[in-house]
């Protein structure tokens, strides 16, 4: 089919590993804060506290274990470790008893996470050639996506047949370990390690080296994706934002699975929107986009307007998940792609936890149109960055 040509069976066999991944997960991570404070008897602050530590270390350990996947030469190795660790861990889920066992879980499941993701993605750019690079990150965000949209639906079905009771949560954690561990399965029998360049088997350099090999380009582009973070808020805010303009908890669902639904269709047309016209376009694009959506946040008033905006948020997530990494890999060589998307994760990890801090306390002082238009006047500056970077 057309629609898949220049896609390699690597990218397709990491596609459902992510599938697999997120139904385990997202049947998991929603419910925990309702797990915390309901059967735990976790307050707000706790629940702060665990997702706070946990999206740190997910995103400023990624540089790291980038560079050592590089210097290893063996990639594979790490997703498997990383995918294995977070399946490991969840087995903890059934047992926890205290909100410090969710912490430890919760902080070392993210460790999983960065180990895997730099290496992940290399082993996906180095597998696609550049012209169908964006189509391949697409195609695999797409199957993450899809994940996300079962995972949900299969907590949901369990709390229906079993009420929403400690038994219904710890029989949750257990079924969701069967996707888990076989996403490690296909890991271990079905992905091959992409073979390195001839030029790539030299010498490997120290980490300060390898971050010194990339390019001025690469460079630029970070720091664009550093300024266009700064702007770039929890999710969860937006929940918050439509429930403030009076949705309720089945509106919310609704928009939820707009996102999700738009996410999941938009993003292999997008990573072949970008092979053809060209990555920049496409990002600036996107980062004009989320600007437009935060200014929707400051007008909407009706139920259709926020899921319309819920929507097209699913369409910049869509860009802003594949085609960047797309844009890195093209731009970047087989020697130092691993440490090229892990100092972009952990940069932009470094931004998104002052920026949602700033964004919180310019809302509480100003009020949201203050906070959603300083939001989208960022995002602006950095799409025309973008666009006129070299």
């Amino acid at each position: 089919m057309k629609l898949f040509e220049g896609i390699n069976r690597n990218v397709f066999v990491l596609g459902v590993v992510s599938f697999l991944t997120d139904v385990s997960s997202e049947m998991v991570f929603p419910i925990l804060p309702l797990f915390l404070t309901s059967v735990l008897g976790a307050g707000k602050e706790v629940i702060g506290l665990i997702e706070g530590v946990a999206d740190s270390i997910a995103s400023l350990m990624d540089i790291f274990f980038g560079y050592w996947s590089d210097r290893s030469g063996r990639r594979k190795d790490f997703v498997i470790a990383g995918y294995g660790l977070s399946s490991i861990l969840k087995v903890g889920l059934v047992f926890a008893s205290a909100w410090q066992h969710i912490l430890v879980i919760r902080g070392t499941e993210r460790i999983g996470k960065s180990l895997r993701t730099s290496p992940r993605d290399a082993i996906i750019a180095g597998s696609t050639g550049e012209k169908s690079r964006g189509k391949a990150f697409g195609l695999h965000r797409a199957m993450d996506t899809l994940g996300a949209l079962v995972g949900p639906v299969a907590a949901f079905a369990v709390f229906t047949f079993f009420g929403e009771n400690e038994p219904a949560f710890r029989m949750i954690f257990m079924i969701a370990l069967v996707p888990a561990v076989l996403a490690v399965a296909v890991i271990i029998f079905f992905v091959r390690e992409p073979k390195a360049p001839i030029t790539a088997r030299v010498r490997k350099p120290r980490f300060w080296e390898a971050l010194r090999m990339l390019d001025s380009r690469y460079k630029s582009f970070l720091g664009v994706s550093f300024l266009f973070s700064l702007s770039y808020f929890s999710f969860a805010l937006l929940i918050v934002r439509a429930n403030e303009i009076g949705l309720s908890v089945q509106d919310a669902l609704v928009a939820y699975l707009s996102f999700n639904g738009v996410y999941f269709l938009a993003s292999m047309p997008l990573g072949s929107l970008s092979d053809r016209v060209g990555r920049k376009p496409v990002i600036a694009s996107a980062f004009v986009l989320y600007s437009l959506i935060c200014v929707g946040f400051i007008a909407a008033g009706e139920l259709w307007q926020v899921v319309a905006l819920f929507a097209l948020y699913g369409v910049f997530v869509a860009v802003d998940e594949s085609v960047n990494k797309a844009y890195i890999s093209d731009i970047t060589n087989d020697k130092t792609r691993g440490i090229a998307l892990g100092a972009y994760s952990s940069a932009v990890g470094a931004a998104y936890l002052p920026a949602n801090a700033l964004f919180g306390i310019i809302w509480a002082a100003f009020g949201a149109p203050v906070a959603f238009g300083t939001a989208a006047a960022v995002a602006v500056s950095a799409g025309l960055l973008m666009l006129v970077q070299k």
